[in-house]
């Protein structure tokens, strides 16, 4: 079975009706895996997916949906693998020799 083969099927299974540009699902696909991380491949085509069902999108609209989602994952500022920003502890500098006396502290 080849690729055609199996979106002819899979549309049938999920009664679904519609053309699909195979070679720009893969061409987004790959640039999230490169730019972002490998995961986020199948994130981005499912949510291309959602945007172009939401707006009944025509090709050219498709292209242009996809086009924003790919420059956004060739312009992905962290590299696959670095790790988030917000999972990294930052170290916390030694102020025990400072007097804080009188000083207002809000709690977070």
């Amino acid at each position: 079975m080849n690729l055609h083969d199996w979106i002819d099927e899979l549309c049938d299974v999920l009664d679904v009706e519609t053309e699909v540009d195979e070679g720009l699902i893969l061409d987004l696909a790959r640039a999230a895996a490169k730019n972002v991380q490998k995961t986020s491949a199948p994130i981005t085509a499912y949510l291309l997916g959602v945007a172009v069902g939401s707006r009944d999108a025509d090709p050219e609209e498709t292209e242009r949906l996809a086009a924003l989602a790919q420059g956004l994952a060739e312009r992905w500022e962290r590299p696959a693998g670095a790790p988030d920003p917000d999972d990294i502890d930052d170290e916390v500098p030694d102020d025990s020799g400072v007097d804080h006396t009188g000083e207002d502290f809000e709690e977070e």
